[in-house]
């Protein structure tokens, strides 16, 4: 495998594992760069735990940490059908790799330090980017009729702070940290909680369930996080297997980025070579 064969996915959460998931099970090659202490939240199906976890895996696709340092490694891993985690918070795969596909994972909507020279195609998720100044192309990240679609002109849809409804929640199911602190979890992923049930602790500060559900997503114990962040997922649909698969939105995100990929005649000539040689194997 060349080097510019490879897809660069920054940022390895819930949304980027999706993506990660529809471009591996089409045969690309993904390397996922992440911070030493990942933010993800639905930690159970996010691939960029590895940087913690050295290992992990999510509907039958392994992740594991690698090393820029030991290119030979990270290429064997890709080789065996891997995905190669590497912590790499500055983008320094960037000029190691020089991959033939960027995509902007992070969901920070903003651009951060994104740029559409970077790569030959380079892809953003969500609000923040103008595709054709930021990026190449934007995919949708907002639930509704324009989920996973992708704009190779102007941005996605502008962020509205309020999480979709389900069964009647919305504000309420996603668990912010009361204060700034250490995480400290005291329920598990998958757990059913009743309302105002102890799910951790923020430095000394507790905080409850504020209604009866299952426990979807939850900080990784230790992450340090700042008051007012997104800590945790309070699912009222009571579905535990939720809590360890991709979710609907992740993958509806994730063909978007596949349609992004193949779309454009150069990379669709190499990374659908690269596509055959992976399935042929």
């Amino acid at each position: 495998m060349r080097a510019d064969q490879v897809v660069l996915l920054r940022g390895g959460g819930d949304l980027a594992s999706g993506v990660a998931y529809r471009l591996h099970k089409a045969g690309l090659p993904v390397v996922i760069t992440e911070l030493p202490k990942p933010l993800a939240v639905r930690t159970t199906v996010s691939y960029g735990m590895a940087a913690v976890y050295e290992t992990v895996i999510v509907e039958g696709v392994i992740a594991r940490r690698a090393d820029l340092a030991d290119l030979p490694a990270l290429y064997a891993l890709l080789d065996r059908g891997q995905i190669p985690v590497l912590i790499d918070p500055e983008g320094a795969a960037i000029a190691a790799l020089k991959p033939s596909v960027i995509i902007d994972g992070r969901v920070a909507k903003a651009p951060l330090d994104t740029r559409i020279d970077q790569a030959p195609l380079v892809v953003a998720l969500g609000p923040g980017f103008v595709a054709g100044k930021d990026c190449h192309a934007v995919v949708e990240t907002n639930r509704g009729h324009h989920l996973g679609r992708v704009y190779w002109r102007g941005s996605a849809e502008p962020d509205t702070g309020t999480p979709s409804d389900l069964n009647g929640k919305q504000q309420e199911r996603v668990l912010r940290a009361p204060c700034e602190g250490a995480m400290t979890q005291i329920a598990v992923i998958g757990r059913l909680l009743h309302e105002g049930q102890l799910i951790g602790r923020v430095g000394e500060t507790p905080f409850y369930a504020p209604f009866t559900g299952v426990l979807r997503g939850l900080i990784d114990d230790d992450t340090w996080v700042t008051a007012g962040m997104k800590i945790g997922d309070l699912d009222p649909r009571v579905r535990r297997e939720h809590c360890f698969t991709i979710s609907d939105k992740s993958l509806s995100v994730g063909g978007g980025v596949l349609e992004a990929v193949l779309s454009v005649p150069p990379m669709r000539a190499i990374l659908r070579g690269v596509s055959r040689l992976s399935n042929a194997g």
